[in-house]
């Protein structure tokens, strides 16, 4: 299955069903009345994060999604039926964005949350409801509401502890595939990784998420590379794992570029606890080991740790060091995408009953 963390999605609630205008006739019946029922409710459109889906590629083939319109009344005073609701099945960890794709509207981070993102419009009231004494016979019904339209961008963040991030060729998805039973791609070119991976790693008992993506490059920011999109799948993790290779040359440039990318990228990733470990280290001798373990030490400015996917030194205590971390730890919210959430259904409009009947009456 292609792996698919963004999509672009138009909506649109039902239409209100009209009122009707009708009259009781029926033989022997001296005395008849307006017998009009009410419209039906339009459908709403709901999003949900369901289990079993953990990619948005639902939402590449199938882009427009309306809800029913309501049942027009009857006469009777039978009443239209409501229409049904859309509900677009997600991933959790999936945000909802406006079309400006910077307004944050929902964000769905467990199983089982759901979220109105459009409501149905109201079903009009039939001509049973304007009886009155001074108007027996009344002639007039309204229409139903318009629904709302919408067009939204689905956001999928990866839901997981711990994130790794480093250049490419730095071990990451080999440290993934011995620690966790993913199986990511790995050979000895870069860019491997081409999309995110999740993997679940045990020690002491414990189990935790890890998160690989793919590797970052000086520039990644603006776009060389692959970029930087993916580094929105570790925003919700509690740690992240930064891997400098042992076969480096320069490993503190490696790992400021990392570091530069991850804030030129912002929303928070520089200021995430961090444990930085060099890795592929059976891949070179004592002193060189030593060299680079101090050049590191030096450029991050802590005590670094060590660590080989293949020859599995180093990996307990690194494992350890991230359970620690996240036990200690709990993500949290963006304050920025806090500030910039809003709700599209809020139009400032009265929701008691008095209101929407003076709104009905003002679209007869």
């Amino acid at each position: 299955m292609k792996f698919l963390d963004q999509a672009k999605v138009y909506i649109r609630s039902g239409d209100g069903g009209a009122g009707s205008v009708s009259f009781r006739r029926e033989k022997y019946i001296e005395f008849g009345g307006p017998d009009g029922g009410d419209g039906g409710r339009g459908g709403d459109v709901w999003v949900e994060a369901v289990a079993g889906l953990n990619t948005l590629i639902d939402y590449r083939y199938q882009q427009h999604f309306k809800a029913k319109t309501g049942g027009h009344g009857m006469g009777r005073n039978r009443h239209g039926a409501n229409g049904a609701d859309v509900t677009l099945k997600v991933p959790a960890g999936t945000q909802v964005y406006a079309e400006d794709n910077e307004t944050l509207i929902c964000d769905l981070k467990a199983i089982g949350d759901r979220h109105k993102i459009a409501a149905g419009g109201n079903g009009g009231f039939g001509n049973a409801h304007f009886k009155s004494s001074v108007n027996q016979a009344p002639r007039r019904a309204n229409p139903g509401l318009e629904g709302a339209e919408l067009t939204l961008w689905l956001r999928l963040k990866l839901i997981a502890d711990a994130g790794l991030v480093g250049l490419p060729n730095a071990g990451k998805s080999t440290f993934l595939a011995t620690v966790t039973r993913a199986r990511p791609k790995i050979a000895d070119y870069p860019f491997t990784t081409l999309h995110p991976g999740l993997g679940v790693a045990k020690i002491d008992e414990a189990e935790f998420v890890i998160a690989d993506i793919p590797g970052l490059i000086e520039g990644a920011h603006e776009g060389v590379g692959i970029g930087d999109r993916f580094l929105g799948h570790v925003e919700r993790t509690s740690v992240l794992l930064h891997l400098v290779s042992a076969v480096e040359e320069d490993v503190a440039k490696a790992y400021r570029t990392v570091r530069g990318e991850l804030d030129a990228y912002g929303h928070g990733l520089i200021d995430k606890p961090e444990i930085v470990a060099l890795s592929q280290i059976d891949t070179a001798d004592e002193e060189a080991r030593a060299d680079k373990r101090a050049a590191l030490e030096e450029a991050c400015g802590h005590e670094i740790m060590e660590l080989s996917a293949v020859s599995r030194e180093g990996l307990e205590d690194v494992l350890r060091a991230l359970r620690q971390e996240i036990a200690h730890l709990a993500p949290v919210p963006d304050a920025e995408e806090d500030d910039r959430r809003y709700d599209p259904l809020d139009k400032g409009e009265d929701d008691d009953e008095d209101g929407e009947v003076s709104e009905r009456e003002g679209r007869a």
